[in-house]
């Protein structure tokens, strides 16, 4: 074996346990697991170039990260933001009709769990939340990667100064603006109280059960009064149990649906099938014991990317 082939053994096996967690770094910075899987893959590429100069200077794991951020900022640079309905305007006050889809529009993705990092899954409540994804996505790319790295990554002020190349002091001013923002952006992430496992599961079977049978008085009683109903890429989104109630009787009528459990992002969801074909990604947000927030992914090639079929 070469030396080259002894180096490159090495580097794949020191930096390789690391790739679902710079995924999940880039997806929280860009909304996207296909352009979060890009640029793990440029910054492996970059990290192995200069692997022969790294010479153990720094931590591999915050030299990896420094390599990723750059490569998420300059992406930013000269792209636009994720967002999700929500996040454009007002909600729809009249479901019929509906309005169109919009696939120009830059739309958050959902992050199957396997894909991501095992302890971001353990702390989804606080790192990967759909909701703050979606927050995150307002804030200026220097405060979210800085909101990123010190309060969902823990990482000291110096840790983050050193991945930015900029002062301790600068980081702490940053990070108080963003907290400012976020708060304003998504009050409420750290104040949900989900249902207990049993609880959880009993609630998703309820809801798998009245989708099924297109019993929309179930499905409504298993709302919250404030839920919010969302289907990227269709701008239009629904606020309150009666207008979610007014959009589930303008749409499901004379289709058949079928629903498979998948989680994304930490939460529970579902792979909704109508009329046999893979149809959308449905990510819940429960509160207690109800559903506060469905946010159905309407993208059918999004199902096969979880890994399920296209037609069942």
């Amino acid at each position: 074996m070469t030396v080259i082939e002894q180096q490159h053994d090495e580097f794949v096996r020191l930096t390789g346990p690391l790739r679902r967690e710079l995924l999940t770094h880039c997806y929280r910075m860009l909304g996207s697991v296909q352009d979060a899987e890009d640029l793990v893959q440029e910054t492996y590429l970059r990290a192995w170039r200069s692997y022969g100069d790294f010479e153990g200077r720094a931590s591999l794991r915050t030299w990896l990260y420094r390599i990723a951020t750059n490569a998420c900022l300059n992406a930013l640079r000269h792209g636009s933001r994720r967002v999700l309905p929500a996040g454009l305007g007002a909600p729809t006050a009249d479901p019929v009709p509906l309005g169109r889809r919009d696939t120009e529009i830059p739309w958050l993705e959902p992050i199957p769990d396997e894909r991501a990092d095992p302890a971001a899954i353990v702390a989804g409540r606080a790192g990967l939340r759909l909701a703050l994804i979606a927050a995150l996505q307002h804030l200026p790319p220097q405060q979210r990667t800085v909101l990123i790295l010190r309060d969902v990554l823990a990482w000291s002020a110096e840790e983050a100064a050193d991945v930015l190349g900029i002062s301790p002091a600068a980081v702490h001013s940053t990070l108080q603006r963003a907290r400012a923002r976020l708060e304003r952006l998504a009050p409420a992430i750290d104040e949900i109280t989900e249902p207990d496992e049993q609880e959880q599961r009993d609630l998703l079977d309820r809801y798998a059960d009245a989708f099924t049978r297109a019993d929309i008085p179930a499905l409504t009683r298993l709302l919250t009064e404030d839920a919010v109903w969302q289907m990227p890429p269709n701008p239009s989104w629904f606020a309150g149990r009666d207008q979610v109630e007014r959009l589930l009787r303008a749409r499901m009528p004379g289709r058949s649906f079928r629903l498979l459990p998948l989680r994304a992002n930490g939460q529970p969801g579902f792979a909704k099938y109508v009329d046999g074909r893979a149809f959308s990604v449905d990510v819940l947000t429960l509160r207690g014991p109800a559903i506060a927030e469905v946010t159905a992914f309407h993208d059918a090639d999004l199902v096969r990317r979880f890994g399920l079929p296209a037609q069942i």
